[in-house]
Order: structure tokens, then C-alpha cells, then sequence
């Protein structure tokens, strides 16, 4: 059931994630100015008790057919200005002393990766992955988007959905929901399941009964 995850280069095929006709973020893609809260590696993170709330309210349905599906419909990476892209962007706002080109391409810098933990200090070693899989979005509600709002999910900088990791956690990941892949890490459990139900909520998606339980089991792992 997995597939590739997302690029690791600017070009290369990814993993995917989509959104449902239910959410109401902007139709472009976020802001690239977004910052982590303190202790976070996403933007736009929720505390884990409007997490719970989040949780609470989604709709459980059985996935949906992956009839049509093209991880072309959804248009990634976009240019963000200054010629960078989404990736750039996200490569730069996740790792630690990012130095880029004149075309804006990371030619050096740390990155730690939230799902397993390892040390990356070469860009073309990261995957940007998208923490709600394109496919999984195509699944639960995507299907029925335009392609502007599609765009701005496949490219969302305000939300947490874009995080720079290892390209084998990603490629391991695919586009398997949480109850059928898990960051290695357990330490993550709690920011990856507050960003996989933040993103689901802001974009409407619709969850599985075994989904749900997994990201409850998540959000139970958070301190406090």
C-alpha cells in the first residue's frame, strides 16, 4: 500500500497528502513566513486539549476510492518567491545553519529528522514530506477539490503539514495513514499526532474508526 514518499529533491516524485472539500484555509499556498511555536518543528500546532476537540469532531467514514488519482493534480512545489520553492522554504525554516545558492537551493546546513531522529547535513538526503499524505487526502475527502485548493495543500506553509525528515522515514511512511505506519520515534507520537489532526480538521478530511483510535493513542502520549 506505500508508495514513494515526497521529493527529496525539488523534482524527484513524493508521497502526497490532500485535503476535503470541508476545510476553509486560503486557496493559495500558506504564508512562507511561518515559525514554529517554541518546542514545535511545525507551524500552526495546536495545544493537545484543542487537539482532542479537533479529534473529536472529525468524521469517520471508510476511505474512499483511489479512482483518478494523480499525485499531478496536485501542484507541487510552488514558487514562493525570491526563485524559491516550497521545498527551499521548508529546508531552510527546518534546519539549522541553511546556507543557499543564488538560485535559493540549500548547499549546506543540519537537519534532524522528527521521525527517527538522525542528523542530515546534506539537503538532497532530506525528504520534504507532507504529514497528511497526498494519497491519504485524495482518500478522505480530496477527491472533490478544485485544483487551487489543492495546490495550496500540497504547498502549505501555515499549517503543519510540510516537515523536512529523513528520505527513509519518509519512504517508509508512504502514504499509510497512522494506524498503519508510526515515526520510529516514539517521542514524535504527540507532535505528529497533534499536526495529522490539525491538518485533517483544517481541511475537513474525513477518518477511519482505526485511525482515530491510533491518533488518540498519540495525543495520550503527550506530557501532561
Amino acid at each position: 500500500m506505500a508508495v514513494a514518499g515526497c521529493s527529496g529533491t525539488g523534482t524527484a516524485p513524493g508521497k502526497g497528502g490532500g485535503s476535503s472539500a470541508g476545510g476553509s484555509p486560503s486557496s493559495a499556498p500558506g504564508g512562507s513566513d511561518a515559525k514554529p511555536a517554541s518546542g514545535d518543528v511545525l507551524p500552526g500546532m495546536v495545544g493537545v486539549e484543542a487537539a482532542r476537540a479537533q479529534l473529536a469532531a472529525l468524521k469517520v467514514a471508510a476511505p474512499g476510492t483511489m479512482a483518478g488519482y494523480s499525485r499531478a493534480k496536485f501542484t507541487h512545489w510552488a514558487e514562493q518567491g525570491n526563485k524559491c520553492d516550497t521545498r527551499e522554504v521548508v529546508l531552510k525554516r527546518d534546519g539549522t545553519d541553511v546556507k543557499q545558492d543564488s538560485e535559493c537551493k540549500a548547499v549546506s546546513g543540519t537537519w534532524k529528522s522528527l521521525y527517527d531522529g538522525v542528523v542530515v547535513t546534506e539537503a538532497s538526503k532530506m525528504d520534504i514530506d507532507h504529514i497528511v499524505p497526498l494519497a491519504e487526502g485524495w482518500r478522505s475527502g480530496a477527491a472533490g477539490w478544485d485544483a487551487a485548493r489543492r495546490k495550496a495543500f500540497a504547498n502549505d506553509l501555515t499549517h503543519p503539514q510540510l516537515l523536512s525528515v529523513s528520505a527513509a522515514s519518509n519512504r517508509s511512511k508512504g502514504d499509510q495513514s497512522p494506524d498503519l505506519w508510526q515515526p520510529p520515534d516514539k517521542a514524535s507520537w504527540c507532535q505528529y499526532g497533534r499536526a495529522w489532526t490539525t491538518v485533517k480538521s483544517t481541511y475537513g478530511l474525513t477518518v477511519t474508526e482505526a485511525e482515530k483510535k491510533m491518533l488518540a493513542t498519540m495525543l495520550d502520549s503527550c506530557a501532561g
